[in-house]
């Protein structure tokens, strides 16, 4: 799997490039600002790019443009952005496409297995979207957010399903039955006034984007 990466931290990106090359993945090229991102993927064609969301030259969100631009270029490249801080505002549009995207907190990436398990369920068009932006969203909501409703095995169920979960992988991962999922997740649908569906990644966008409403 070819993989570019494209960070403005050379020892973060070199570290990067070092495990994932351990992993398997080929690592085609590496940049440091977004223009330079993006001739890497016009050059080499990669199936994934890792984009930090801050770059040269303002840190505002020149990753997220350069991974738009990707996405637009090259719709088989999956693009991961990585994140130091909660900036979902700015990159709703991307995760809307609900398709060979994620989107990862730096602080929040402890494992490499994780790591290669997201990049390869993003590669293969999945998505990904680390639960505790979920979790942030929720504390930074007004206090009659009607978010506030869900039970708490509600919410474990809404983070589970912004990993990109299916019901049976929720019902594994919190040892309950795939029924009790669905009871749950029709329950948060219906509490935050979205319409039930069986596309885990349509679900992760509505929730996401229903905050973002908000």
């Amino acid at each position: 799997m070819r993989v570019v990466i494209a960070d403005d931290d050379v020892l973060l990106r070199e570290g990067l490039a070092s495990l994932l090359r351990q992993e398997g993945f080929e690592v085609a090229g590496q940049a440091g600002a977004a223009d330079e991102l993006l001739a890497l993927v016009r050059r080499h064609r990669p199936d994934l790019a890792v984009v930090d969301i801050r770059m040269p030259p303002t840190y505002d969100a020149e990753g997220v443009e350069a991974a738009s631009a990707i996405r637009a270029e090259f719709p088989e490249t999956g693009v991961l952005l990585l994140s130091a801080h909660v900036e979902v505002e700015e990159a709703l549009e991307l995760l809307a496409t609900g398709h060979g995207i994620g989107y990862l907190l730096k602080r929040r990436v402890t494992s490499v297995a994780d790591l290669v398990e997201a990049l390869e369920r993003i590669a293969h068009g999945g998505s990904v979207v680390d639960p505790s932006l979920v979790t942030e969203l929720f504390s930074a909501r007004h206090r009659q957010d009607p978010l506030e409703l869900l039970t708490e095995r509600e919410r474990e169920v809404l983070a589970l399903m912004a990993e990109g979960r299916s019901n049976a992988g929720i019902a594994h991962k919190l040892w309950i039955t795939e029924g009790t999922v669905e009871k749950h997740v029709r329950s948060i649908m219906s509490r935050l006034r979205l319409p039930e569906s069986e596309d885990d990644h349509r679900r992760v966008l509505a929730v996401l984007a229903y905050l973002d409403a908000r």
